[in-house]
């Protein structure tokens, strides 16, 4: 199997891989690459519509570049936890970062997600990010409160009264419930503009099947969360499930008062 960096050639088959519709997995298959390799490079360069070899090449070169005088400081990358690959673990945080970024999350924000995530406490100080990353408090502190805002991390103190940011399982199914709710305020106000717009008009018939299509959406969202959250919760021993039936109606998602 090649290892290295992807070469330009290999670039070009990606790009017509990616014409012909291919999976990543087919693609790293034909030539002989893992499939996060081929993720990474499709995502970081434009993603499966916009990848282009040429550009991509030239891209990797200037980030190559810009690094060399930075790895010096990654000496804690040398001695991984639990006798890790090193640089298999690096090119696995830099795949999330980027599929993170390919969600819509900033640059910035999926670095930090990623850091969080991905260290085995699953939470680090403000000071631990900046010296993790190598970036500003500024930086660290607005990243976060994205991903507050997002339902993605949250703040805990520890023993020593420091301030911790913390990402666990538990934020997954947070993030999940307030999309779903924000997702029904988007309902509550497309069936408030049917009123304002008249029933039987083209605008208002628009607003109520966006209404219906969202309401279904952020229902079923709020009740998978729910059933997952039980059912993974759930003792292995035997223990009964709290999980709601399936044709249960959640109600969580419904918009409260401002």
């Amino acid at each position: 199997m090649p290892g290295g960096r992807l070469t330009q050639q290999e670039r070009q088959q990606i790009a017509l891989g990616l014409a012909d519709g291919l999976a990543y997995a087919e693609i790293a298959r034909r030539l002989e690459r893992p499939t996060s390799t081929i993720t990474r490079e499709v995502m970081r360069n434009g993603g499966p519509t916009a990848y282009r070899a040429d550009l991509a090449h030239r891209a990797t070169e200037r980030r190559t570049h810009r690094r060399r005088p930075a790895a010096a400081r990654g000496a804690e990358a040398s001695s991984p936890a639990y006798g890790r690959d090193g640089e298999a673990v690096r090119e696995f945080e830099e795949t999330f970062t980027t599929v993170m970024m390919a969600s819509g999350m900033p640059k910035m924000t999926a670095r930090v997600m990623a850091c969080l995530t991905l260290t085995d406490s699953g939470s680090l100080t403000a000071s631990e990010l900046v010296q993790r990353l190598q970036v500003s408090p500024a930086s660290v502190s607005k990243a976060i409160g994205f991903l507050e805002s997002q339902g993605l991390a949250r703040r805990e103190r520890d023993e020593r009264r420091r301030e911790r940011y913390v990402v666990d399982d538990d934020v997954w199914y947070q993030s999940m419930m307030a999309s779903a709710r924000s997702v029904a305020q988007i309902v509550e106000l497309a069936r408030q503009g049917v009123g304002v717009f008249g029933p039987d008009t083209p605008t208002a018939d628009r607003l109520e099947n966006i209404a219906r299509f969202l309401d279904f959406v952020a229902e079923s969202t709020a009740r998978a969360a729910e059933q997952a959250r039980a059912v993974l919760r759930t003792k292995p021993s035997g223990g009964s499930t709290d999980s709601p039936p399936a044709h249960a109606r959640t109600d969580a998602v419904r918009p409260g008062p401002a």
